[in-house]
Protein backbone atom coordinates (compact mmCIF):
# COMPACT_ATOMS: atom_id res chain seq x y z
CA UNK A 1 0.00 0.00 0.00
CA UNK A 2 1.70 3.40 -0.94
CA UNK A 3 1.60 5.96 1.72
CA UNK A 4 -0.38 9.13 1.20
CA UNK A 5 1.20 11.94 0.14
CA UNK A 6 2.32 14.38 2.46
CA UNK A 7 0.07 17.58 3.71
CA UNK A 8 2.02 20.28 1.65
CA UNK A 9 1.21 18.08 -1.53
CA UNK A 10 -1.71 17.88 -1.18
CA UNK A 11 -2.56 22.09 -0.31
CA UNK A 12 -0.60 22.73 -3.04
CA UNK A 13 -2.72 20.35 -5.15
CA UNK A 14 -6.04 22.02 -3.60
CA UNK A 15 -5.22 25.53 -4.37
CA UNK A 16 -3.45 24.96 -7.48
CA UNK A 17 -6.71 23.41 -8.60
CA UNK A 18 -9.07 26.02 -7.19
CA UNK A 19 -7.06 28.62 -9.06
CA UNK A 20 -7.16 26.47 -12.41
CA UNK A 21 -10.85 26.07 -11.90
CA UNK A 22 -11.71 29.95 -11.26
CA UNK A 23 -9.61 30.55 -14.26
CA UNK A 24 -11.36 28.32 -16.45
CA UNK A 25 -14.69 29.11 -15.67
CA UNK A 26 -13.60 32.84 -15.96
CA UNK A 27 -12.38 31.75 -19.68
CA UNK A 28 -16.10 30.83 -19.99
CA UNK A 29 -17.84 33.57 -18.40
CA UNK A 30 -15.54 36.07 -20.24
CA UNK A 31 -15.85 34.18 -23.71
CA UNK A 32 -19.16 31.90 -23.51
CA UNK A 33 -19.62 29.18 -26.21
CA UNK A 34 -23.02 29.82 -28.39
CA UNK A 35 -24.71 27.46 -30.71
CA UNK A 36 -21.79 25.33 -32.83
CA UNK A 37 -18.48 24.34 -32.13
CA UNK A 38 -17.40 24.96 -28.12
CA UNK A 39 -13.99 27.12 -28.76
CA UNK A 40 -13.62 28.10 -25.37
CA UNK A 41 -13.39 24.69 -23.72
CA UNK A 42 -11.85 23.86 -26.84
CA UNK A 43 -8.99 26.28 -26.24
CA UNK A 44 -8.70 25.93 -22.67
CA UNK A 45 -7.94 21.65 -22.83
CA UNK A 46 -5.73 22.65 -26.26
CA UNK A 47 -4.20 25.44 -24.03
CA UNK A 48 -3.85 23.58 -20.97
CA UNK A 49 -2.68 20.17 -22.34
CA UNK A 50 0.32 22.25 -23.83
CA UNK A 51 1.22 23.60 -21.00
CA UNK A 52 1.14 20.71 -19.19
CA UNK A 53 4.16 19.37 -21.67
CA UNK A 54 5.86 22.27 -20.94
CA UNK A 55 6.57 21.66 -17.34
CA UNK A 56 9.29 19.46 -18.17
CA UNK A 57 10.86 22.00 -19.53
CA UNK A 58 10.71 24.72 -16.57
CA UNK A 59 14.04 24.17 -13.99
CA UNK A 60 12.04 25.96 -11.03
CA UNK A 61 9.36 22.77 -11.70
CA UNK A 62 11.50 20.22 -11.99
CA UNK A 63 13.85 21.42 -8.82
CA UNK A 64 10.18 21.62 -6.92
CA UNK A 65 7.83 19.14 -6.37
CA UNK A 66 5.66 21.34 -4.47
CA UNK A 67 5.61 23.83 -7.66
CA UNK A 68 5.45 20.83 -9.91
CA UNK A 69 1.87 19.28 -8.19
CA UNK A 70 0.91 23.23 -7.75
CA UNK A 71 1.05 23.92 -11.20
CA UNK A 72 0.49 19.95 -13.08
CA UNK A 73 -2.57 18.10 -11.15
CA UNK A 74 -3.44 21.66 -9.53
CA UNK A 75 -3.63 24.33 -12.01
CA UNK A 76 -3.56 22.94 -14.47
CA UNK A 77 -5.63 19.78 -13.67
CA UNK A 78 -8.60 22.46 -12.70
CA UNK A 79 -7.80 24.40 -15.41
CA UNK A 80 -8.40 21.48 -18.24
CA UNK A 81 -11.29 19.18 -17.94
CA UNK A 82 -12.30 16.12 -19.56
CA UNK A 83 -15.89 16.56 -17.98
CA UNK A 84 -16.42 20.01 -19.85
CA UNK A 85 -15.78 18.54 -22.90
CA UNK A 86 -17.49 15.17 -22.72
CA UNK A 87 -20.93 18.28 -21.91
CA UNK A 88 -20.12 19.45 -24.69
CA UNK A 89 -20.22 16.85 -26.56
CA UNK A 90 -23.73 15.20 -24.91
CA UNK A 91 -25.12 19.04 -25.29
CA UNK A 92 -24.45 18.59 -29.18
CA UNK A 93 -25.95 15.04 -29.66
CA UNK A 94 -28.97 16.27 -27.57
CA UNK A 95 -29.39 18.81 -30.24
CA UNK A 96 -28.85 16.51 -32.86
CA UNK A 97 -26.14 17.50 -34.25
CA UNK A 98 -24.04 14.38 -34.70
CA UNK A 99 -21.43 15.27 -36.87
CA UNK A 100 -20.29 18.61 -34.87
CA UNK A 101 -20.28 16.50 -31.65
CA UNK A 102 -17.76 13.85 -33.11
CA UNK A 103 -15.88 15.95 -35.14
CA UNK A 104 -15.88 18.23 -31.54
CA UNK A 105 -14.56 14.49 -30.04
CA UNK A 106 -11.88 13.75 -32.24
CA UNK A 107 -10.44 17.46 -32.99
CA UNK A 108 -10.09 18.04 -29.26
CA UNK A 109 -8.29 14.65 -28.70
CA UNK A 110 -6.15 15.10 -31.88
CA UNK A 111 -5.39 18.97 -31.43
CA UNK A 112 -4.58 18.05 -27.83
CA UNK A 113 -1.76 15.23 -28.64
CA UNK A 114 -0.53 17.66 -31.28
CA UNK A 115 0.29 20.60 -28.60
CA UNK A 116 1.69 17.79 -26.31
CA UNK A 117 3.86 16.55 -29.12
CA UNK A 118 4.95 19.71 -30.30
CA UNK A 119 5.64 21.31 -26.99
CA UNK A 120 7.01 18.07 -25.14
CA UNK A 121 10.37 18.57 -27.41
CA UNK A 122 11.85 21.91 -25.94
CA UNK A 123 12.23 19.70 -22.70
CA UNK A 124 15.13 17.16 -23.22
CA UNK A 125 14.77 13.50 -22.19
CA UNK A 126 17.17 14.36 -19.16
CA UNK A 127 14.65 16.89 -18.22
CA UNK A 128 11.78 14.36 -18.69
CA UNK A 129 13.83 11.97 -16.68
CA UNK A 130 14.42 14.28 -13.68
CA UNK A 131 10.92 16.12 -13.91
CA UNK A 132 9.33 12.16 -13.84
CA UNK A 133 11.11 10.93 -11.07
CA UNK A 134 10.44 14.11 -9.06
CA UNK A 135 6.76 12.64 -9.65
CA UNK A 136 5.83 16.21 -11.17
CA UNK A 137 3.93 13.99 -13.61
CA UNK A 138 1.27 12.84 -11.29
Amino acid sequence: MTPPPPPRLLVAAALGGALGAVARWALGETFPDTAGFPWTVFAINVAGSAALALLPALSPVRRSRELAVFLGPGVLGGFTTLSAASEQTRALLAAGDTLLAGSYLVGTLAACLVAVALVSHLATPAEQAEFEAEEGNE
